[in-house]
């Protein structure tokens, strides 16, 4: 494999040239890396297999989390990013369909936690004022100079009430059954999630928020785009309005074909850039011609090509991207998704081999 150039000896992250370039303030010398996930199989490898590190899980304990907190910092660092992306917020409890022997569970889509008033009543609402800071606090005094922190909570407000909440087919029946539930219930999700952010704002090196909220599948969104636009839309322009209040870019990811919503995202909520992408709805290079002057894309590397290409395929795949994508700047390369443990570790780094290859580091 040709990306012997992992662990990088001397990383110069520049989360102010990661959001110039996004943002289009200036020509990119090279092309900025972001991803979303790097599930915890592939993290391990990274931090065992490449930097050399006793892998430490994040437990309950403040050393299990600062031992793995220093090893998600080091991987980012020794990888290229300017910033890092950490996902950690406000948690809804849920009722899962399923929790296999490894601990991977399964969302139950036919219905969540609420059915009726009394349920919502009795239901333990988070509060984004309760959640734990410390991961956030840690990170921010322990970046290496002049890399970035993007804060995400644990899911979206759809996501919240599509998963966690309602459930998926419970809320297609209860848009038209009980609509007044329904808005209840996102209310009570998006407060949550906009509390959290109300903490973390005035953090040192954070730079924005990456709101992960998946509203639609291969063809069109879950629900409709007026129910999205009535129920869903409206926090997220919360969020982003919170964001550039204080200086910070609002990312949002969100999986499927949310085409019907685009505009809205742009002219309405402002999101200041989009991640998730998948060759077989949009591809990346095709997004940035039709939306890249509006705002920044992120990622792009079709997960189903990261997951299967040969080294040879893969790595002209990526550089076709490159050479679409990068010029001119508003665009963050990375994988379309996120890194699944079926994508091998060797795959990711040859992606990022490539992005590395590009532009003068």
């Amino acid at each position: 494999m040709g990306f012997l150039r992992f662990p990088l000896k001397k990383p110069k992250p520049d989360a102010k040239y990661f959001l110039d370039v996004l943002l289009k303030r200036r020509e990119p010398a090279y092309v900025p890396l972001f991803e979303y996930i790097v599930n915890e199989p592939v993290m391990k490898r990274l931090v065992e297999e490449v930097l050399g590190r006793k892998w430490v899980p994040f437990g309950p304990d403040r050393e299990s989390q600062m031992r793995y907190l220093d090893n998600y910092i080091e991987v980012f660092y020794r990888l290229g990013f300017d910033q890092i992306r950490f996902e950690y917020g406000v948690v809804f409890p849920q009722k899962f369909a399923r929790i296999g022997e490894d601990g991977r569970s399964w969302v139950n889509d036919h219905t969540g936690a609420i059915s009726s008033w009394e349920d919502f009543e009795n239901y333990p609402w988070p509060s984004g004022k309760d959640v734990d800071l410390f991961p956030y606090e840690y990170l921010s005094k322990n970046l290496p100079e002049g890399m970035g922190l993007i804060a995400s909570s644990c899911g979206g407000v759809f996501e919240a009430v599509k998963n966690s909440l309602l459930g998926f087919e419970k809320l297609a029946y209860m848009l038209y059954d009980d609509p007044k539930l329904v808005e209840a219930v996102f209310e009570r999700a998006g407060q949550a999630i906009y509390e959290f952010y109300q903490q973390i704002v005035g953090l040192p090196r954070l730079i924005g928020f990456c709101q992960g909220d998946d509203m639609g599948f291969k063809t069109q969104t879950l629900i409709s785009p007026d129910a999205l636009r009535k129920y869903v839309l409206p926090w997220h322009k919360k969020f982003a309005e919170l964001a550039h209040k204080h200086g910070l870019v609002y990312f949002l990811h969100s999986c499927g074909n949310i085409e019907a919503v685009m505009e809205d995202l742009i002219e309405d909520v402002k999101i200041d850039g989009k991640h998730s992408f998948e060759d077989a709805i949009m591809p990346v290079w095709e997004f940035k011609k039709k939306y890249g002057d509006k705002i920044a894309v992120l990622g792009g590397v079709d997960m189903d090509k990261l997951a299967r290409l040969p080294e040879k395929e893969l790595r002209a795949y990526v550089r076709y991207i490159l050479e679409e994508c990068s010029p001119r700047g508003g665009f963050a390369i990375g994988s379309g998704n996120s890194i699944p443990d079926y994508v091998s570790m060797e795959n990711y780094l040859i992606m990022l081999d490539e992005a590395l290859a590009w532009g003068e580091r």
